[in-house]
């Protein structure tokens, strides 16, 4: 069954207008993310309901580390953050949302899932975010042990199965629809207000 009537290119030309190259040669939001809004959810076409949504941007301010956080979306795609990014990379436990915020700004992708990994289903699960992950085009930025600036995580208190965020949009389905998850990434990878693939900590 198909879900929503609206085109998954609407997210994707909304926020290509956004960005512009800024002198260091990296993508960034025009005006600090102010036209990167869509005018409300979109559902597109899929194979389980799936919701795109650009929550209200809010400035990438550093705050020390440790300090409680409270995101205005879940999962977090803006807003306050350490000072140190989470590595982008495959974690088997949660990371501090400060952390991961901060990897967002430097244009990330988090593939992002909610269920129990001793289960073969969390398994399969993960397995096809690691697929996805795998068919993003090499970032000529990264150093080749990093690749792509993609993290993929376990989060707990995501109120959907499965969820992905960029700088500035989230992505909640019941399922991987690897379509519509693919599309979100290749569309927002390296769309933020730092253009940066430099390795982050590990945890």
């Amino acid at each position: 069954m198909l879900f929503g009537g609206f085109g998954f290119g609407l997210a994707a030309t909304a926020l290509a207008l956004a960005c512009s190259s800024s002198s260091e040669g990296g993508s960034t939001a025009a005006d600090g993310g102010a036209d990167r809004r869509l005018p409300g959810p979109i559902h597109p076409a899929a194979s389980c309901p799936v919701t795109i949504e650009t929550p209200e941007l809010i400035a990438g301010t550093h705050v020390p580390e440790g300090t409680v956080i409270t995101y205005n979306s879940n999962p977090p795609c803006s807003g306050p953050h350490y000072p140190v990014w989470a590595n982008f990379q495959e974690y088997s436990a949660p990371l501090d949302e400060g952390y991961l915020v901060h990897s967002l700004e430097h244009g990330a992708i988090a593939l992002l899932y909610k269920c129990d990994p001793a289960t073969d289903a969390c398994k399969v699960t993960i397995d096809a975010l690691r697929k996805i992950r795998d068919a993003m085009p090499t970032d000529p930025t990264c150093d080749p042990a990093i690749r792509v600036r993609v993290v993929i995580a376990p989060f707990p208190r995501l109120d959907a199965p499965i969820a992905a965020a960029a700088w500035g949009i989230t992505y909640k389905a019941d399922c991987v629809d690897v379509p519509t998850l693919t599309q979100f990434a290749k569309d927002n990878y390296a769309r933020a207000t730092e253009n940066i693939c430099a390795a982050g900590r590990t945890f």
